[in-house]
């Protein structure tokens, strides 16, 4: 598990993790399979400690993609694990059904947010445009967004968090995506629509009552995004916000992430961003978390390996394989998608999607 790449002499906080370990099981009482998002509670709420792990499935039972309807917790404390939020099918404010993605985030103040991007075949041929549900600390649904910028929330979160207040930044990758097989005459791949888009949601939180949007910004948009019989889709995934409040999020069609820069004031939209690094060590990078040095951290889709990278200089550090499941071709492709930083810095939780498991990794 921990075979390494040298992308430069340069060291980072990957050369320090030696230990991989199995958590939990991801699958739920239900049978819902494939972990995607991964969030450390930020506080005590309901049925949540401060430092649990949250982890919601993207399939049902029947391993139908866009049809997942539960969030797991584990508890470092005790090592238990527990199902957090089991939600309906159907809620009347998600158009097309529930199935949970990627976007998901617990704010200080004890509320969840989790995205849907649904199906009822597990491809986009029935894709619905999902929405952004609200669940409270005790794991009930309370209310959905939806609209016009809001369709088929599908990356991982970045999040600004004062309390009474918060920003949230979510890619949307599904806006007129047609089924896998309406297919590009000289790729012979599923056909790209450039307009996923990355979405600024400013809540308010009144005392006692759920977050309620203040307003909505698109801050980026025109990036890639095409159906996949494997993958669901394919389109923008990974935030990770800035101290300086640049945005950084990976595109992984074409194969790079980008910078957004003034992502929390900006009115207007970057268009696609500035390029910070591209190809390389990437293969489809996903997820994105910031290390204590400040480097970021991508799972690749394509292959078992998280690179970490100087948003600075551009530099690709490093590449871990965290997963080297042979089964793959290469080796973990199509397995990893959350990251999340360990509370204590020193490591971090992931997904084996091939095992629906929970993962940490440690020095």
């Amino acid at each position: 598990m921990c075979g390494t790449t040298h992308a430069a002499d340069r060291a980072g906080f990957l050369e320090t993790i030696h230990k991989h370990r199995m958590v939990t099981s991801t699958v739920t009482p239900n049978g819902d399979v494939n972990p995607y998002a991964i969030v450390v509670a930020p506080a005590s709420a309901g049925m949540i400690e401060k430092d649990d792990v949250l982890v919601d499935n993207f399939n049902n039972i029947s391993n139908l993609q866009g049809t997942g309807t539960t969030i797991i917790g584990y508890r470092p404390s005790t090592k238990a694990t527990y199902v957090f939020a089991r939600l309906p099918q159907h809620l009347a404010q998600c158009p097309g059904g529930v199935g949970l993605t990627t976007s998901m985030a617990m704010l200080k103040t004890g509320w969840v947010i989790v995205g849907s991007t649904p199906s009822t075949d597990g491809t986009t041929a029935t894709k619905g445009d999902g929405c952004l549900i609200v669940i409270d600390p005790q794991g009930h649904p309370v209310t959905a967004w939806s609209g016009a910028h809001i369709i088929d929330p599908w990356g991982n979160m970045a999040v600004s968090d004062a309390g009474g207040q918060a920003t949230l930044f979510v890619s949307m990758a599904g806006e007129g995506i047609p089924s896998p097989d309406v297919t590009d005459p000289q790729t012979h791949l599923p056909v790209i629509v450039r307009k996923a888009s990355v979405l600024r949601i400013d809540l308010r939180i009144p005392d006692g009552k759920p977050p309620e949007i203040a307003s909505e910004t698109v801050v980026g948009d025109g990036f890639s995004q095409r159906a996949d019989r494997d993958n669901f889709l394919l389109g923008p995934t990974g935030e990770a916000l800035a101290p300086d409040g640049t945005l950084y999020v990976t595109d992984g069609l074409d194969n790079l992430v980008v910078a957004i820069p003034d992502a929390l004031t900006r009115t207007t939209s970057a268009g696609t961003g500035r390029v910070v690094t591209k190809d390389g060590l990437l293969a489809w990078p996903l997820a994105l978390d910031w290390t204590p040095e400040g480097h970021l951290l991508a799972c690749n889709g394509k292959d078992g390996r998280v690179v970490e990278i100087d948003p600075k200089s551009g530099q690709q550090i490093y590449a871990q394989w965290i997963d080297n499941d042979q089964a793959q071709s290469p080796p973990g492709n199509g397995d990893l998608f959350g990251i999340a930083m360990m509370p204590d810095r020193k490591g971090f939780y992931y997904v084996e999607d091939d095992m629906n498991t929970l993962m940490e990794a440690r020095p």
